[in-house]
């Protein structure tokens, strides 16, 4: 096949995008469609080269693995490599268990799984997995273990029926990411079976092109980047994805395959030197964004600023041009490659993951290695958590203090493929008529604000709740997966039912003023008299225990030390959003509640491990809700 430039083009409008997103610049919020559009390119540019080997007749297997081991394993091998000595200083326990897990994962190429099982409500913070990212690189491998072999025993066939059965796999898989995202969205982003209509869409436009002219069109290859364009700056962390929302920058991306010949205005936009460089470097540019941020987050006591995280993005691409400079190219040079025969690429690549098994293996059965820390172990073991299991949510009885009745979430299967049929008439119906009501709607973030609630309720309001581990509350236009639609439409029935005095709604991360505003008018409308809404609590990186069992901080009763200040900013803005004329909400100020000058709350009381005030990095503890309920909630309550 030719050498396209603007294809190599496309490549930086799939990595750039992706960078930024993963820095947090928010306006980037799509920016993850980049993986997809990623997809697209490696299935055409994958697919032409298979049909050029079988149309000559010299189709190889073993040369075929030979050129992927060349193309993918010597950059991510010296990517890894680097971040060993950056996890053994600074990652946590169980978060260094965790990495060496997925060392053993990425050399087998099974790390998308290992990544949708660990994807749980609890588990540990993407941002902090320097790996993450090599999902994509093990849904690709996936899929070229099968591919390969299903053309070359379809080739008889004819290549008409091929690409009719390439696209009727295609449909197949687009189906299975369409049908199973509401029971199991985790499982659609990682896994292969409802990724693969991507790549086999990259395929389907090979066929196409394969023995014909480059077709040009400048309509659908502009239409083409504006549906990237669009998933870029429009998709966020909400949009189900990749399901049918996947379209736009998969769509988009053949498109530009199909029709941008080179003389089309995206031809020559995507043809420009610095697009087709950082096209060049872009793989290895992917592999080196996420463990710099990674790493940055897990070093940072707050959020890193996005000067850091910028400065960091551009680090990443001279990496990566040195990368592809030194390491890439030397692999790939022809006639003389390094390590020229095929058995000497395949004996290196499996001494080297070899190694990386047993790196992977001593870290898992290490533990995560404690000993590297100064730490009262003792007190950190008394909050392990860990999915499914949840051991502290047992010990301290918190499933009954955040009422877990009234939580379709099923904990003991996790991954939220277990959701309850329905909750309890007491989670929704008031038992004493004559009382006020107040409804708590949200997730686990308005799970925890139950014990402050009952508190400074005292037994004069009926209490309902419907309170869904990772559910944000919206309203049923919205998109959303089968257990939130349940949890929502449960409690949105409620509340035009019951008419509640009060509907206090507590949801993780952060709001947008417009949106809330449309669900509090909406409730209004169903006869709600006022709507609150949770500001966050303090949250604390890497998370309240681990910082308090560090002998090294030495954290007093009050401190700012491992409080992420971008929530701080944030609960400032949005009480004094909410304040401003026109709003339909109130705010519950949790921040002003547990946090002063001389820094937020760690315990309450004398005994520092009992007194807690978050068991993770910002769900609090039932004294802590009580608390901070005391100081922002009292006035609403009281004022009926």
């Amino acid at each position: 096949m030719h050498y396209r430039r603007e294809v190599d083009g496309l490549r930086s409008v799939a990595v750039l995008p992706v960078i930024l997103f993963h820095a947090g610049f928010d306006v980037f919020s799509g920016g993850y469609v980049g993986v997809d559009v990623f997809f697209v390119i490696s299935g055409y540019l994958i697919t032409s080269i298979l049909i050029a080997d079988l149309e000559r007749g010299d189709f190889s297997i073993s040369r075929f693995y030979e050129r992927r081991a060349r193309r993918i394993l010597p950059a991510l091998f010296v990517v890894m490599l680097a971040c060993l000595p950056f996890a053994w200083m600074w990652m946590l326990p169980a978060d260094l268990k965790d990495f060496a897990q997925s060392l053993v994962a990425v050399v087998f190429f099974a790390s998308n799984i290992l990544f949708e099982r660990e994807s749980g409500y609890f588990a540990a913070d993407a941002e902090l997995k320097p790996l993450l990212h090599t999902w994509s690189l093990a849904v690709e491998e996936q899929y070229y273990l099968i591919f390969p072999v299903f053309l070359f025993l379809l080739w008889r066939f004819g290549r008409n029926r091929v690409f009719w059965s390439v696209a009727a796999a295609a449909a197949l898989s687009f189906v299975i990411c369409e049908w199973w995202w509401r029971d199991s969205p985790s499982a659609i982003f990682y896994l292969a079976p409802a990724r693969a209509w991507e790549l086999l869409a990259g395929s389907l436009a090979a066929f196409y092109l394969q023995g014909r002219a480059q077709p040009s069109s400048n309509a659908l290859s502009l239409a083409g980047l504006g549906l990237i364009v669009y998933a870029i700056f429009a998709f966020d962390e909400t949009t189900p994805f990749p399901g049918i929302y996947a379209i736009a920058p998969v769509l988009g991306s053949a498109l530009i395959i199909l029709f941008a010949g080179e003389r089309t205005l995206v031809a020559r936009l995507l043809s420009v030197k610095p697009m087709v460089g950082i096209g060049l470097i872009s793989y290895s540019a992917y592999l080196w964004h996420q463990p710099l941020f990674a790493f940055a987050r897990i070093r940072s006591v707050s959020e890193p600023s996005h000067a850091l995280m910028g400065a960091l993005a551009v680090a990443a691409l001279l990496l990566a041009w040195a990368t592809w400079l030194f390491v890439e190219t030397p692999f790939r040079r022809r006639p003389t490659p390094l390590l020229p025969s095929r058995q000497q690429v395949f004996v290196a690549s499996g001494a080297a993951g070899a190694v990386f098994v047993a790196i992977g293996a001593a870290g898992h059965v290490g533990q995560g290695f404690h000993g590297r820390f100064d730490l009262d172990r003792a007190f950190l073991d008394h909050f392990e958590n860990s999915v499914p299991t949840h051991e502290f949510l047992h010990r301290a009885d918190l499933f009954r203090h955040y009422r877990d009745e009234c939580n379709f979430f099923i904990h003991d299967v996790g991954n939220y493929e277990g959701v309850k049929e329905s909750i309890p008439e007491s989670c929704t119906v008031p038992q004493d008529p004559a009382k006020p009501t107040i409804l708590i709607w949200g997730d686990s973030h308005a799970q925890h604000l139950h014990p402050g609630v009952e508190a400074v309720a005292d037994g004069r309001w009926n209490m309902l709740q419907v309170a869904t581990s990772g559910c944000r509350p919206h309203l049923l236009s919205s998109p959303m997966r089968e257990i939130c639609a349940r949890s929502n439409k449960t409690a949105l029935d409620a509340i035009a039912a019951v008419r509640p005095e009060i509907v206090l709604i507590g949801s993780i991360g952060m709001w947008d003023v417009a949106a809330l505003n449309g669900i509090a008018a909406h409730l209004k409308g169903l006869g709600v008299k006022t709507v609150l809404v949770s500001g966050p609590p303090p949250h604390w990186r890497p998370s309240l225990p681990f910082l308090m069992a560090s002998r090294d901080l030495g954290l007093e009763r009050r401190t700012w030390r491992g409080v992420d200040l971008a929530y701080v900013d944030y609960s400032e803005q949005f009480v004094a959003a909410a304040g401003e004329e026109g709003n339909a909400f109130a705010v519950l100020d949790l921040m002003s509640a547990l946090c002063d000058e001389a820094g937020c709350l760690t315990y309450i009381g004398e005994d520092r491990r009992e007194g807690i005030t978050s068991f993770d990095y910002g769900h609090l503890m039932p004294a802590a809700s009580r608390l901070a309920a005391e100081a922002a909630l009292r006035p609403f309550l009281d004022g009926r």
